[in-house]
């Protein structure tokens, strides 16, 4: 949307010849430029990153343009289904949720709470952390290494496609001074002609250095710290279920499983004790 509304500012300007310190904006553009400096930084993505990770990145980027998917009502949902998930466990044993976990989508406590159940990853990693101490594979105190094992491997993959993009970000500045090279080096070939057409190839070639400069520090970059954020959201989530089904499987009430999952939410999205004790009173037993 940011990107959206300075595309048609900009758009907007050229075609009112507004100005600029006295300097049209339209003097900024050129697609000459733009083509060596786009060129050079996508070719550079190419060579270091594998096809996995650039997917990864332009998901992730569109992703965080959209800005971070998890709310408060998103935690009270996670929470609330988690909570009669082990309602039901604690009542009728661990072999009860064997119906929800398998088939999630048909589990009549997981479509209660749509904006959980339309989170794929999220309910993924729920149903893969109990299905193994359902079938009796793995023990409850053995739960919480499987869990950290494949945090720390979906925390080593979000971080590529960021180390990518800001490693693009810090050589945009120098693919604006290949630019701007590039453009002296035309420049040249006209020397001796009029003085308002050398200007002007000086000028379109200066304009390398600043697009180069501004895409780096005003966009990419920036983009990269963006994606950092969602990425670090999307694993505070997942964390979130991480603990309690620890908590629950380990022996702890499912009321303390969850307050203990709720308190590691940041505090602009965590619910309130008292708003999740009444929400939680609500549900009636299975």
């Amino acid at each position: 949307m940011i990107i959206l509304i300075g595309a048609i500012i900009i758009f907007a300007s050229v075609l009112g010849g507004f100005t600029i310190s006295g300097g049209s904006v339209a003097s900024l553009i050129h697609p000459s430029e733009l083509l060596v400096i786009g060129g050079a930084a996508f070719g550079a993505m190419v060579i270091m990153a594998p096809k996995a990770v650039l997917i990864d990145l332009f998901k992730n980027a569109f992703g965080a343009l959209k800005g971070i998917p998890y709310s408060q009502q998103s935690y009270k949902d996670l929470f609330l289904a988690m909570y009669e998930l082990f309602m039901v466990g604690r009542k009728n044993g661990m072999i009860a949720l064997e119906e929800h976990v398998n088939e999630p989508e048909n589990s009549p406590i997981f479509s209660k709470y749509p904006s959980f159940v339309g989170n794929k990853e999220a309910m993924d990693f729920l149903c893969e952390g109990l299905r193994p101490v359902i079938d009796g594979r793995v023990k409850a105190e053995q739960l919480h290494s499987l869990f950290e094992v494949q945090l720390d491997k979906m925390e080593v993959e979000g971080h590529e496609p960021v180390d990518v993009l800001t490693k693009v970000g810090d050589a945009l500045p120098g693919f604006g001074i290949v630019a701007a090279v590039l453009g002296i080096v035309i420049t040249m070939g006209a020397i001796s002609g009029p003085i308002e057409e050398i200007g002007h190839k000086v000028g379109t070639a200066l304009v390398g250095t600043f697009l180069g400069i501004f895409m780096a520090y005003g966009f990419v970059n920036p983009l990269a710290m963006n994606m950092t954020f969602l990425h670090k959201s999307t694993l505070d989530f997942l964390r979130c279920i991480s603990s309690a089904v620890v908590s629950f499987t380990t022996g702890m009430a499912p009321a303390m499983a969850i307050e203990i999952s709720r308190r590691r939410v940041a505090s602009s999205l965590r619910p309130s004790s008292d708003e999740m004790e009444q929400l939680m009173k609500s549900i009636k037993p299975g």
